[in-house]
């Protein structure tokens, strides 16, 4: 029985990488396996650290510096860890230059390039450069036996950034929890109506996402122009971006149909008062908020980058848009007008495409993979016993290769 070690900054309910980690130990779990996890907390002993102040540059300045930790400390601290578990297949999601199989969950060039950074902008920081190094290295190098990228277009993305990718890729989409997200019964899209001060009549838009500019709240909020019956929730961000977000709605013409909700735990509510989902964000690799909402009913209007392209037919389950105001709000206009029963087939076509993405199914092609990448190892293993000479240090699955 295959036991799985999972690598990440931090590993939890919720979206991000955290969530993804989350999910998928909860059902290695059910599926029998046993399943240890390698944090950054962990990587520091229960160490404390200094308190950040909470202004913008300050938390640029944590991150990068926690960045340049965990790839580094937390690799040395994370190869004494596998080292000490010879047996286990280890996933890591983030920094840490060590282990099996590497989670792609994106390319910082690349989501630099889509923001329209200039090769100046990307490399006078020497965050940047250093995470550009590190990442050369991991896919060049014999860091991980096998990349997972969480779409085709991530898998092309990854070879047009850093050229010949030495581990094999494997396409692993990200899945959705089926039974959490779910179409709303009447009695609990009533129940997050009223909690809104929805009436039943109003047709709702909904956005979700912290990174404001690049997940393209500006579009949906300037599209309204082109929607005059759709009032938008936007669940996330912070204090200030949530601020210039309404003084955009403002100068707008558009502040009364937009409704900032600020960071909420629990989507759920919002996605059953919803009646469509808008996303054009500039570059995602697989967005779980995507999958969410389809598999809530609701009809998705995206930009076609990431794994969107690959779950949303044009014109059946939403709508793939350029990345402008019109024609975001075209299609929020479009959605808006249809009857109640034409809606109600868009929300049976949007949850009926997610149906074979449940995170069971996902987290067990995980496990065909550490499988197949175990029994290569023991193979290597047998075939060093019978040739009398021992393992090679590059090889084994479970140590880092770097």
């Amino acid at each position: 029985m295959t036991r799985i070690v999972q690598i990440a900054n931090r590993i939890g309910p919720g979206s991000g990488v955290a969530g993804v980690a989350w999910n998928l130990e909860q059902q290695f779990h059910a599926l029998g396996r046993t399943v240890e996890r390698f944090t950054y907390q962990d990587a520091r002993r229960g160490g404390t650290e200094r308190p950040w102040p909470t202004t913008r540059w300050r938390a640029r300045l944590a991150g990068g510096w926690r960045q340049v930790w965990f790839s580094t400390v937390g690799t040395r601290r994370a190869r004494e860890f596998i080292a000490a578990r010879p047996d286990a297949v280890v996933i890591c999601h983030n920094s840490v230059m060590a282990g099996d199989i590497f989670v792609n969950h994106g390319v910082l060039l690349a989501l630099m390039r889509a923001r329209g950074r200039s090769a100046w902008e990307i490399y006078r920081n020497p965050v940047h450069d250093f995470i550009y190094l590190r990442d050369r290295i991991r896919y060049r190098g014999r860091t991980h036996r096998a990349v997972v990228a969480l779409s085709q277009a991530a898998a092309a993305e990854l070879r047009s950034t850093y050229g010949r990718v030495r581990p094999r890729i494997e396409v692993i989409p990200n899945g959705v929890d089926l039974e959490r997200f779910h179409p709303p019964t009447p009695v609990e899209r009533r129940a997050a109506r009223d909690m809104l001060h929805l009436g039943d009549d109003e047709r709702v838009a909904m956005f979700l996402g912290h990174e404001f500019t690049n997940k393209g709240v500006s579009f949906a909020i300037q599209g309204l122009r082109h929607a005059e019956s759709v009032l938008l929730l936007v669940v996330g961000g912070t204090d200030e971006i949530i601020a210039a977000g309404k003084a955009e709605a403002e100068a707008h013409g558009v502040a009364e149909r937009v409704l900032f909700l600020g960071p909420r735990g629990d989507p759920t509510p919002f996605l059953r008062a919803a009646d469509l989902f808008v996303l054009p964000s500039a570059s995602e690799e697989n967005a779980l908020v995507v999958l969410e909402a389809l598999a809530s009913g609701l009809p998705v209007i995206a930009t076609p980058v990431g794994f969107a392209p690959e779950v949303i037919v044009d014109g059946v389950n939403g709508f793939l848009v350029e990345r402008t105001a019109r024609a975001v709000g075209e299609r929020m206009h479009q959605l808006a007008a249809l009857d109640d029963t034409e809606l109600a087939q868009w929300r049976h076509r949007a949850r009926e495409s997610v149906e074979g993405y449940g995170w069971r199914g996902v987290a067990q092609r995980y496990l065909d993979l550490a499988d197949e990448l175990l029994g290569a190892r023991e193979r290597e293993r047998s075939g060093s016993k019978d040739e009398g000479h021992p393992r090679h240090p590059r090889h084994p699955v479970t140590r880092s290769n770097g």
